[in-house]
């Protein structure tokens, strides 16, 4: 198979889609790459080190559009690249389409196959999302504890606090990947922390993992608006498989934080759970509603892309190998995991709450690839 590698023109992103690891892998199994020049630059990968490997280095994008049966990349497909896309083409990344019907229908316009690492499921774990969960869910602890300082518009609490001094109450909603790891950061800086979650059993198990200045409360409206009203620091780390993140403060909940109170909303990059979220960048990261502090960056792992690129090919390179061996309907077939990625296909839906968060069709994967059950 021929195998395309771009560089990410999303604002602010420096991953890239593989390594030359990744290369030697997919050169040594017979597979033609093509890699933008420079793609790898971000991520401190130099175009000799992929043309060591066996890749064969492109000038521009265009080409590797045109010649790539799969497209590997890190984020979703940019305005620019869609009208590149040709249909039958396999584009293999992070897609999140349930906050995007825009995107939605121009890939379903292209009839490309759309497989996205974050519904990609083995065993019960969404096995490609968690790396780039497990970064975002350490950043966001570090992140509040940056914009909580006064000079930066916070109310000026020390998470730490100090011998006599409180320190500073976070709150997480959401004990999944990115929420543990919140609390760990959160926990080590010496916060007051509160996990908050609907699974009883996730929350026994966080208890007995995370330190004791974590608390585990069951999330619903009365407890949320309780917290809010002590919180310094609000996490937002609530994830439905390939849905639109939950909303789980309003507007009108947010009048309870006070002033110079930070949020992240690590969920943004499927909706936000927090009615006031829109998404930023890197390079202009906050905004501020109602004197709260709102960090909603959609890409948090590209600020650290050397490690966000090495962890999320560790994931997903073994996908993409099997992928480009079998072709991706045989791939399906033999591996759920792999089926449980395809997000589009032929025009149409084939991840459900896709479909249903914009109204569409849904055509079962089963259906898709003619197996009875």
């Amino acid at each position: 198979m021929i195998v395309g590698v771009t560089k990410e023109i999303k604002t602010d992103e420096n991953r890239v889609g593989i390594t030359p690891a990744g290369v030697s892998d997919f050169v040594k199994m017979g597979h033609r790459m093509l890699i933008e020049n420079g793609a790898g630059e971000g991520s401190g990968f130099r175009d000799e080190e992929f043309s060591r490997e066996g890749a064969t280095m492109v000038r521009g994008a265009a080409e590797i559009f045109r010649e790539a049966e799969m497209i590997i990349k890190v984020k979703e497909p940019q305005p620019a690249e869609i009208g590149m896309l040709r249909e039958g083409q396999i584009i293999y990344t992070y897609l999140h389409l349930a906050p995007d019907k825009k995107l939605t229908l121009a890939l379903l316009e292209k009839k490309v196959i759309g497989i996205a690492y974050e519904t990609i499921e083995v065993r019960g774990r969404l096995v490609c999302l968690e790396p780039m969960s497990e970064i975002a869910g350490k950043m966001s602890a570090v992140m509040g504890a940056f914009y909580i300082a006064k000079q930066i518009g916070g109310k000026g609490v020390l998470v730490c606090g100090v011998a006599g001094v409180h320190s500073a109450n976070i709150l997480i909603l959401g004990g999944g990947t990115a929420g543990i790891n919140a609390a760990k950061i959160a926990a080590g800086l010496g916060a007051r922390v509160v996990v908050m979650d609907v699974d009883i059993e996730r929350m026994r198990y966080l208890e007995d993992v995370l330190p004791k200045n974590c608390e585990m409360i069951m999330s619903n409206k009365i407890n949320i608006e309780y917290e809010l009203a002590y919180a310094d620091i609000i996490i937002g780390s609530v994830l439905i498989t390939g849905a639109r993140a939950p909303r789980l403060i309003t507007r009108e909940m947010l009048k309870l934080v006070k002033p110079g109170s930070v949020i992240v909303d690590i969920s943004i990059d499927q909706g936000g759970c927090i009615e006031t979220s829109r998404p930023t960048t890197h390079s202009d990261p906050v905004y501020e509603v109602d004197g709260v502090i709102h960090y909603c960056v959609a890409n948090m792992p590209g600020a650290y892309p050397r490690t966000s690129t090495f962890a999320l090919t560790n994931a997903t390179i073994p996908f993409g190998l099997q992928i480009a061996n079998l072709g991706w309907r045989e791939a399906a077939i033999r591996n759920n995991g792999v089926a449980s990625g395809i997000n589009l296909a032929g025009g149409r839906v084939i991840c459900r709450p896709v479909a249903e968060a914009h109204g569409l069709r849904h055509l079962p994967v089963d259906e898709l690839l003619g197996i009875s059950e």
